[in-house]
């Protein structure tokens, strides 16, 4: 680990990532990232990490990203993108869309919201803050556990399955998700 991972930062943009030292976003992204904590700060309450959804990634991979901004860990995670965003089932997201009905990821700004139980279980409400993502509740897009996120489905057809636009985790994954990325915090989702 490079000397700059070990002192803690005073803010969160002199978080540096070694390539290859961490498993975590693409840089590019986490920048995105931050400067969307910085323009929604108002909105949230803990500054000390950052959850992340890379999209550029295919399905097959861990690409949700539960950032400590204290110390510049990282934790990836498997998560499902919407049917609407990839039509062909090829495991990777081809577009976004803030639609109704689309079934589709939105990207942008999320504040993570309450937890909840809902059909799919221990479930945490997203608020959109931004206009590309902006109709997140009124399309009921959540954090959720889901059967079609494992690594069988990844063994036996190279990529998990989608969602209806939420973010779904593996079922043995989702309590540390909602552990890890509680009420209050910003969810990041994008593809660079």
């Amino acid at each position: 680990m490079g000397a700059s991972l070990l002192a803690v930062p005073s803010r969160a943009s002199e978080i540096l990532f070694v390539p290859g030292a961490i498993a975590g976003p693409s840089p590019l992204l986490l920048e995105k990232a931050k400067a969307a904590l910085a323009s929604h700060a108002s909105h949230i309450r803990n500054h000390d990490l950052l959850a992340i959804a890379d999209f550029s990634k295919p399905s097959r991979d861990p690409r949700f990203y539960v950032v400590d901004l204290r110390n510049g860990q990282s934790t990836p995670y498997l998560v499902a993108h919407g049917k609407g965003s990839d039509p062909n089932h090829s495991g990777w997201v081809q577009n976004f869309s803030n639609v109704n009905g689309s079934e589709a990821t939105s990207a942008g700004s999320y504040l993570v919201g309450e937890t909840y139980f809902g059909q799919h279980g221990e479930s945490r409400r997203l608020v959109g803050l931004d206009p590309e993502n902006d109709q997140a509740e009124a399309r009921a897009i959540v954090i959720h556990p889901a059967w079609y996120v494992n690594q069988s489905l990844i063994q036996d057809q190279g990529k998990i399955g989608r969602s209806q636009g939420c973010f779904a985790f593996a079922k043995e994954d989702i309590n540390a998700v909602l552990e890890r990325v509680p009420a209050g915090c910003l969810l990041y989702a994008d593809k660079v």
